[in-house]
């Protein structure tokens, strides 16, 4: 079973996925921060480096899939491949900051790669709000997110929205993290609880 959790930047994704495959035994697949050579990079210089970020991304999501697949093993991912490229790379090309030569390019290969690609059994999508957003971005104190603009956050949000109002890849749970604390036993439980009765409806 291939469990994916999808949101914006800060909206709880990585400690989600940490906390669910700790409860079920499902293996977590983590999007590649650390080893990114080109995040830093794309926040000193977003026009320069978006396109090598996102086909980095997109490289680097597809082979995750492919993998998580081939294993026949219960995962849970942080963030899928559809992020980059119905939120992340439009918004780039949207904000004269990947142009518009590149993101045909991107599109075209995302394209094809998602022709080969099936959907996870279960999407998990945490809606939040900017302000909760900007406060997680603050708390965990990542150097190179210290740049990232309001603006940049708000129109993420607006795509992420309308991209979930239109998904029918598969099962779709949204959860709403304003009010919400995963560290929280009785606010994971919830969680937990939501989960389960989607996973019930799998089989």
């Amino acid at each position: 079973m291939h469990v994916a959790i999808a949101g914006n930047i800060g909206s709880g994704k990585t400690t989600l996925t940490r906390l669910l495959s700790k409860h079920f035994g499902w293996k977590p697949h983590y999007e590649d921060v650390e080893n990114n050579p080109y995040l830093h990079s794309f926040y000193d210089d977003m026009q320069r480096w978006s396109f090598n970020l996102q086909v980095y991304f997109l490289n680097s999501r597809f082979r995750q899939v492919i993998e998580i697949r081939k294993s026949g093993k219960n995962i849970i991912q942080d963030r899928t491949i559809y992020e980059d490229a119905y939120i992340f790379a439009p918004n780039l090309h949207a904000m004269n900051l990947m142009s518009t030569r590149d993101f045909e390019n991107y599109r075209s290969l995302f394209e094809l790669m998602s022709s080969f690609l099936q959907a996870p059994d279960l999407l998990i999508y945490l809606r939040s709000s900017v302000s909760t957003l900007v406060e997680q971005i603050q708390q965990r104190g990542r150097e190179y997110e210290e740049s990232i603009r309001l603006d940049y956050l708000k129109l993420l949000n607006e795509r992420y929205e309308a991209w979930i109002q239109k998904y029918t890849n598969g099962k779709l749970l949204i959860i709403n993290v304003d009010d919400m604390d995963f560290n929280k036993a009785e606010d994971l439980s919830v969680v937990i609880e939501k989960i389960n009765g989607e996973i019930h409806g799998l089989f």
